[in-house]
């Protein structure tokens, strides 16, 4: 079931606003033409752009945790205890 949003969406900027080799913020991970237009996008358009913003988020932490195990234990990064 979906929900219904009642309040519109607030957005999405945590306010690190760098952009990544493909172009999406680093912080919201949206795209240029998501974060310029996106007080002029209706609600069902900001809902597809956050449900497109989650799916990057997961490939892009999915593709750093194979990176980090792929790393030689010399080379990871961890707690010194």
């Amino acid at each position: 079931m979906e929900q219904l949003e009642i309040f519109p969406l607030q957005s999405p900027c945590i306010g690190v606003c760098q952009a990544n080799n493909k172009g999406y913020c680093k912080g919201c991970f949206r795209s240029r033409e998501e974060r310029f237009n996106w007080l002029n996008m209706s609600p069902d358009q900001q809902q597809d752009v956050m449900r497109l913003c989650r799916g990057r988020k997961a490939r892009i932490l999915a593709a750093m945790r194979k990176a980090q195990e792929q790393e030689p234990p010399s080379q990871q990064q961890g707690w010194d205890f």
